[in-house]
């Protein structure tokens, strides 16, 4: 089987996962790239071996694509993603689903009229050790989950995005929006539903921009710090804190407080799950190294997507999967911004 994909948006995201991916997955023949920036289109199709669409119609109205990436910018999900759909092509569609509900809504009516595969890039799910923390936690190998806590954090967009500088859109209102709620909180928010198999149904926040400035020297238009408390629907509790100021060192963390002892993912550097029992035994998994802005390994979304078609089988992030995330996130802002509690 020849796949051919096109690729919308040739940002940070396009170079250092979608592109390369594409190219070493084996079912992939060929990769069209489009940017509103045509150099930086060409650039990509240089280093990875693709041709160049001049408009988003070109990629859409070309019957032989037919995986489309929407690699845009948050503002454009709804537009593309949707459009892409509706042309009958399968979407992988890069997180968050959307910037609102409505315009998240449009893209799941949009995968549900055409019969096409859609699937999001929360790609947390896709690590072997997040895996295996939820193949442990539905055995109940420490008994219940009671309490967790998760971070995620790292030095901001300004040192990963394609222009390296503070002028970035993801510091931005008017494009990004969420600030590190949609760039890094919902990848955590999604991994806490599919690891509990369970949806958070109540939030409360505190945020703000506490340290970024923007080219003029002004602080963001968006948050860099959010720190919140969760409940979900079955009663577990737990905290979260999402940052762009972590300098020093990124932070992936996961640590779920159970019955019988403590799971920790991603919280040592040699060891991606540590048990703790609750009568002191230690059990350590070396399992893979994650995956972070400065150490670049397969994200297995590419794969993992073009599997689902290949085999017609159901996408691991469906579009509903994410539109629950992209819930959670717009109210824990709403939270912090009305210092309520709010449910979902």
């Amino acid at each position: 089987m020849h796949i051919k994909v096109g690729i919308i948006g040739c940002g940070s995201i396009a170079r250092h996962r979608h592109a390369p991916e594409y190219k070493a997955n084996p079912y992939v023949s060929e990769i069209v790239f489009f940017d509103r920036n045509p150099e930086r289109a060409k650039g990509l199709a240089m280093l990875f071996g693709g041709s160049v669409a001049t408009s988003v119609d070109d990629l859409l109205d070309d019957p032989t694509i037919q995986i489309i990436s929407d690699c845009s910018s948050n503002e454009f999900h709804h537009i593309f993603s949707t459009k892409s759909l509706e042309a009958g092509k399968h979407v992988l569609c890069e997180k968050p689903i959307s910037l609102s509900i409505e315009f998240a809504n449009k893209i799941v009516q949009a995968q549900k009229k055409s019969g096409k595969k859609l699937m999001v890039d929360h790609n947390q799910r896709f690590t072997q050790a997040h895996m295996k923390a939820k193949e442990m936690l539905e055995n109940e190998e420490l008994g219940k989950v009671l309490t967790f806590r998760t971070t995620f954090g790292h030095a901001g967009p300004e040192h990963w995005g394609v222009n390296m500088t503070n002028s970035t859109w993801f510091f931005k209102h008017n494009r990004s929006a969420l600030g590190v709620g949609g760039d890094l909180g919902i990848h955590k928010i999604d991994l806490l539903h599919y690891l509990l198999g369970d949806e958070i149904e109540q939030v409360s926040a505190f945020q703000g921009a506490l340290d970024k400035v923007d080219e003029n020297g002004k602080p963001i238009e968006v948050c860099d710090n959010i720190v919140c408390s969760l409940k979900t629907k079955r009663g577990y509790i737990g905290t979260a804190s999402f940052s762009w100021t972590y300098y020093g060192e990124e932070d992936n963390s996961t640590i779920f407080y159970c019955e019988k002892g403590i799971m920790k993912i991603y919280h040592s550097d040699e060891y991606q799950i540590e048990v703790i029992t609750k009568d002191g035994e230690r059990v350590k998994y070396q399992i893979e190294c994650m995956q972070t802005n400065d150490h670049q390994t397969s994200s297995g979304v590419i794969d993992a997507f073009v599997d689902s078609i290949r085999l017609d089988k159901e996408p691991l992030v469906s579009g509903e999967d994410a539109l629950a995330s992209l819930k959670v996130i717009l109210a824990i802002l709403k939270a912090a911004e009305t210092n309520t509690v709010v449910t979902i």
